[in-house]
C-alpha cells in the first residue's frame, strides 16, 4: 500500500444497517416492494423479480435504500454488492446490509474493493458458518479497506470505470462471437437432418440400436469414497462431449457381470438434468479403468449395419431432435426433467445409406473442429478478460495504477 493511504474499517466511515426480517404473521402496514438478495448483482441490480412485504410509515427511514448507498449480499452470496443509483427509495430485507458512506464519495471504491477480494477468493475468510456462509454485520463493521486521499481514490475510480466498460463491451463482443460460432454449427445439422434426400428413410431410435437403452447403477451415497471403482457423473455426459474425468469413485461391491459398465464407443444419454440439459449425448472415449456409469444415464449401442454411432450422436444433438427430446422429459419440478426409456426408444429417426452417413459424419467432424476451434478462441479471451479485471484490481488497490 502507498505511502499516505490508511486502512479503515466499515464502522469507522460509515453507517452499515440489516433490512426488516420478513414475518407475515406480525409485519403490519402497506405492501411495499423490497430488495432481497436475488436482486442483487455485481454493479447492478435485476429487478425482474421484486417480492413485497409490508412496511409501516414509521419504518421507511430504517428499512430504505436511497440513491448512493451501498447494498451488500448478507446470505446467499454473501459480500455481493451493488450500488443503488435510481431516485426513489426502496425497502429492503434483512438478508441485505445497506451501507451509507460519510463521503459518499468512497461508495464505488468500496464497490470495486468488495469485487476485488472475491475475485481473489479472500473475502469469504470474513463470512461466518461452515455450511451456508454469512457476512454478518460484525463482520462488515470490522471489514477494513484501504483508503487513499479522496481525490486519488476518484482517479482510480475513474481509471476503473472506463477500463471495465470498455471490458464489458469486448466480453459481450465475444459471448457473441461464442454463441454465433455454436449457432453456425447448429446451423447446419438441422439442414442435414431435415433434408430428404435419395435413400432416406424414416424409422424410429429403436429400430436401429442393437442394445436398447439401458439406465446404469447408482452405488449407495453410503459407499461414496476418495478412492476405489470409478462412477460417471451426469457432467461426464453434458454438452455433447465426453469427460472421462468426471467421475466419483465407490468403494461398494461390483459386479464384472453386470450391465452398468461403460465402454469406449458407447453411445451414452443423460435421462435427467435441467431442461435445457436433459437428454444430452456423448459418445464413451478415454476410459482406460472399469467404469460405471450412473442411473441418471442411459446407454445404447447403434446396430452397426443400420447406423453408424456418430451419425446417430449427430442427428441426437440436432435442433429438431433436441426439441422433441426436451417436449418428452417430464417432472413436476419445473428445474428438473427426466426423459422416460421408452420416450427415447421411440424417438423419430431419418436414416440414410451407411456410404451417405459416412460422408455427414466426415462433414460434420471436420464442421465441429472448426467451430471447437473458434470456441476455444472466444473461450480464452474470455478468460484473458477476466485476469485482466482481476490484475487492473489489483493494482488499483496496491497503489500502482
Amino acid at each position: 500500500m502507498r505511502g499516505g493511504w490508511e486502512r479503515k474499517r466499515v464502522s469507522e466511515i460509515a453507517l452499515h444497517s440489516l433490512g426488516k426480517m420478513l414475518d407475515k404473521a406480525k409485519n403490519k402496514g402497506e405492501l411495499r416492494p423490497h430488495l432481497r438478495n436475488f436482486n442483487v448483482r455485481w454493479f447492478d441490480f435485476d429487478l425482474s423479480d421484486v417480492h413485497e412485504m409490508r412496511f409501516t410509515p414509521e419504518e421507511a427511514t430504517r428499512y430504505t435504500v436511497v440513491a448512493g448507498d451501498v447494498v451488500v449480499c448478507e446470505g446467499g452470496y454473501p459480500g455481493r454488492a451493488a450500488i443503488w443509483d435510481q431516485d426513489e427509495p426502496i425497502y429492503f430485507q434483512k438478508a441485505l446490509h445497506r451501507v451509507r458512506f460519510h463521503e459518499p464519495q468512497r461508495n464505488r471504491w468500496f464497490l470495486y474493493y468488495l469485487y476485488a477480494k472475491d475475485l481473489e477468493g479472500t473475502l469469504k475468510s470474513h463470512f461466518s458458518g461452515t455450511g451456508i456462509q454469512h457476512f454478518t454485520g460484525e463482520a462488515l463493521a470490522e471489514f477494513e479497506i484501504p483508503l487513499p486521499p479522496l481525490s486519488e481514490q476518484q482517479r482510480i475510480v475513474g481509471i476503473l470505470d472506463e477500463a471495465f466498460d470498455d471490458i464489458a463491451t469486448a466480453r459481450e463482443r465475444a459471448e457473441r462471437n461464442l454463441r454465433n460460432a455454436r449457432a453456425l454449427f447448429e446451423s447446419h445439422l438441422q439442414s442435414v437432418f431435415t433434408r430428404r434426400g435419395d435413400g432416406w428413410e424414416e424409422t424410429t431410435l429403436e429400430n436401429v440400436l442393437a442394445v436398447q437403452p439401458q439406465n446404469g447403477w447408482s452405488p449407495p451415497a453410503a459407499n461414496h469414497s476418495d478412492s476405489g471403482t470409478p462412477v460417471l457423473t451426469l457432467s461426464s455426459v453434458t454438452g455433447f462431449r465426453f469427460r472421462p474425468d468426471k467421475i466419483k469413485f465407490t468403494s461398494a461391491p461390483t459386479d464384472p457381470g453386470r450391465r452398468y459398465w461403460v465402454q469406449n464407443g458407447d453411445l451414452l444419454m443423460t435421462r435427467s438434468n435441467t431442461p435445457q440439459l436433459v437428454g444430452h449425448v456423448a459418445i464413451a472415449a478415454g476410459i482406460s479403468e472399469p467404469t460405471i456409469y450412473p442411473d441418471l444415464i442411459m446407454r445404447m449401442n447403434p446396430a452397426p449395419e443400420r447406423v453408424m454411432t456418430e451419425f446417430l450422436y449427430y442427428q441426437m444433438r440436432s435442433p429438431t431432435l433436441r426439441k422433441e427430446i426436451t417436449g418428452r422429459a417430464q417432472g413436476a419440478n419445473p428445474t428438473m426433467k427426466k426423459v422416460s426409456n421408452g420416450a427415447v426408444r421411440t424417438l423419430p429417426l431419418r436414416l440414410a445409406s451407411i456410404s451417405t452417413q459416412r460422408e455427414i459424419v466426415t462433414t460434420l467432424n471436420a464442421l465441429g473442429g472448426e467451430a471447437d476451434c473458434l470456441e476455444s478462441i472466444h473461450r480464452r479471451k474470455l478468460t484473458a478478460l477476466d485476469e485482466l479485471k482481476r490484475s487492473l484490481l489489483h493494482q488499483a488497490f496496491t497503489g500502482r495504477l
